[in-house]
């Protein structure tokens, strides 16, 4: 079993940067896919980005493109959210996941962290 673990999150303004990392450990070994998703306050989770950890492919939700981008460090099994140019409507908690496969279109992500809080004010 993969387990992942979110970090850094915060509170920041307007037109200010972030960037979240996921930790991921146990049977790191194959293919995996490491997504990000999130959940604003009465709204559904929903899909951010997602990263093939074998190859490097990418996927990213409309409303994050050309703001957000996902990278991973393989020697650190670690997969960042570099988060530009936020707005208030990206606060949510942002939860990322582990999913088997090379296929960053999967729907199969079943080890999921806590969540860490991203809030952005105007």
């Amino acid at each position: 079993q993969v387990q992942v673990a979110e970090s850094g999150g915060g509170a920041v303004q307007a037109g200010d940067s972030l960037r979240l990392s996921c930790a991921v450990s146990g049977r790191t070994f194959g293919t995996i896919v490491i997504g990000w998703f999130r959940q604003a306050p009465g709204k559904e989770r929903e899909f951010v980005s997602a990263i093939s950890l074998i190859g490097g492919s990418t996927r990213y939700a409309d409303s994050v493109k050309g703001r957000f981008t996902i990278s991973r460090d393989n020697s650190q099994i670690t997969v960042y959210l570099q988060m530009n140019s936020l707005k208030p409507e990206d606060t949510a908690v942002y939860y990322c996941a582990a999913a088997p496969g090379n296929y960053v279109y999967t729907d199969r992500y079943n080890s999921w962290g806590q969540g860490t809080q991203v809030t952005v004010s105007v």
